[in-house]
Order: C-alpha cells, then structure tokens, then sequence
C-alpha cells in the first residue's frame, strides 16, 4: 500500500467529518430531507476511511505459518466492507429519509444555511477529489483516466475517489432539490433529491463492490505488467518455450508470480539454477512489486521439475 493512498484518505476523512457536523447543524435548523440524506453520507464516509486505514494497517502484517503469503489481501476485505456499508447506511438510508419526508413532509424553513453549507461542502469534497485524482495519476498509465481507475489494484486510492466523485454528484442534487423545493414552495423536490442521493450512492456502492470482489478472489497484474514479463522470459536465449505468465496481486504493490518454462534441454543443473535465478533477478529488478516467483521447469532431464525463488521482502 502506498503512502500517497494514506494521505488521500486522511484528507478525505478530516474533510467528511467535518462536513458532516455542519451538514446535521443546517438541517436541524432547515428541517431539509436532502441535507439530513448528505449528513449521512458524509457520516458514512467517515467511518469507511476508518476503515479503510484499519485494512492498510492489517494488510501489512507480516506473514506468518497461517498466512504464508502475507496479509495483503485485508484490504481488499473492508474495502468490501466499506462498499456494503455505502449502499446499505447511505444509500438505503438516503432513500429511506426521502420516502419519510414524501409521506411526512416538513415545512421547508429558510434555505440560507443550506446553501451556505453545501457550496463550502462542494470546495471541500473537490478540493479531496482533486487531490486523490493527483496522487493516483502518478502511477497510473495512459489507457485514459477512467480505464485506468477500473483496473486499479489500490483500493486506497479507487475507493476514495469514487466516494469522493459520489459526494459531488449528492451535492449538485441536494443544491438543485434544495433550490427547486423554496422556489415552487414544494416539499417534494427535497425529498426527491433525498432519493436521487441514495440511487448515486447505491449506484457507487455496486461498482465498489464489483472492483473489491474481483481483487478478493484472485485478480491478475495487469496486462502491461503480464506481458512485459513475457517478452523478458520468452527473449532469453536459454528459454526454449515460455508458456502464459500467471500473476495474483496479494496486497496492491505485492504480486505472485508463476512461470512454466521450457529451457534449452543441454543445460546442466548448475546452469539452470543460475539462469533461474537471473531471470528472477531481471524480473523484480524491472516489476519491482513481483514479491514471489515460483519458476516450474519442464521437460527437463526428461521429468518437470519445480524450483522456488521466495523473492518476499
């Protein structure tokens, strides 16, 4: 886990929690549907930072007889967690809070501390946003930004954007219903937003859970990383026969790797530990988050036979 993904979620716990506070303060006062749905939000996505920075902490334990390959797959853990919690406490409580206010509206009081609260919200939540976005182009690629964040090993950092970007939109909504409910003297557009609020937070919470999920079970490194490891292996002269690369991310900068090789069969034993162990040497030299590499020789000797190279830091 990287030191740029802490740093994003501490600044966007910091923001939330304080955002939070004034948001409960100006709906008391307002009595608006759509700021208590925000104030839950906010709420929300204090605690999922927490946890967040309890997965890091966790998936840095070393490994140990139970867990030989280390503990980095924690944060992939309660950064599911943390997308089970975003549609049930935020989305299902957002859209709760606008059902309520349908059948129970609230007299719409003055708006002023609304909007004061919500434009001062919008430049905190951006300034987070921007901020991640930053810290996560620095080591993303050019398949476009997008692209780039569907395929992000780091939940630190995709989680806090799409949290962040989630806040966004909920405060575009909950200005606009807001606005809407004091210029037509209607209820009904606060509570609407209310529920828009919770759709985009369940909608959030969907692709959380789809990106976690993927990462849990077993994720590939990436095709640039996959390939590159390729041509290196294939390219030696003293590769006869390189089959598919196999890589699983256990943390977001630990990956295992394992190779199916076919050298050059008039290779002494001596000489084929010594190219196995360049290769090893030229593979963490150029993919540095390689931790682990098991090298399988075939038809060597007229038998298969495995070698480990244990590359765990």
């Amino acid at each position: 886990m990287t030191g740029n993904s802490k740093i994003a979620i501490y600044g966007a716990l910091a923001a939330n929690l304080a955002i939070a506070v004034v948001k409960f303060i100006a709906a008391s006062f307002t009595g608006s549907s759509a700021m208590v749905s925000e104030g839950i939000h906010s709420t929300v996505d204090s605690g999922n930072s927490l946890l967040l920075l309890l997965g890091i902490k966790r998936s840095q334990k070393p490994a140990d007889e139970t867990h030989p390959f280390g503990h980095g797959k924690e944060i992939y853990f309660w950064t599911l967690i943390v997308a089970i919690l975003v549609f049930s406490l935020g989305g299902g409580m957002s859209v709760y809070e606008g059902i309520t206010h349908l059948q129970h509206p609230a007299e719409l009081k003055d708006p002023f501390w609304n909007y004061i609260v919500l434009f001062a919200s919008i430049g905190f939540e951006g300034t987070s946003l921007i901020y991640a976005i930053r810290q996560f182009n620095k080591n993303s690629g050019k398949r476009g930004f997008w692209k780039e964040l569907s395929l992000s090993k780091d939940p630190g950092l995709f989680a806090v954007i799409y949290e962040e970007s989630a806040a966004i939109i909920g405060l575009l909504i909950a200005l606009l219903g807001v606005f809407l409910g004091h210029y037509y003297n209607n209820p009904f557009f606060d509570a609407l937003a209310s529920m828009l609020i919770g759709a985009v937070l369940i909608v959030v919470a969907i692709i959380m859970v789809r990106e976690s999920k993927g990462l849990l079970v077993g994720e590939s490194a990436n095709s640039t990383i996959v390939k590159g490891i390729y041509d290196l292996v294939s390219n030696d002269k003293r590769v006869k026969t390189l089959y598919f690369p196999l890589t699983m991310h256990l943390a977001p900068d630990e990956i295992l790797l394992a190779l199916d090789v076919e050298f050059q069969s008039d290779m002494t034993v001596d000489n084929l530990f010594i190219t196995i162990k360049e290769l090893e040497d030229e593979i963490k030299e150029k993919f540095p988050t390689v931790k682990k590499i098991y090298i399988e020789a075939k038809n060597f000797g007229g038998q298969d036979r495995p070698w480990i190279i244990d590359t765990m830091d």
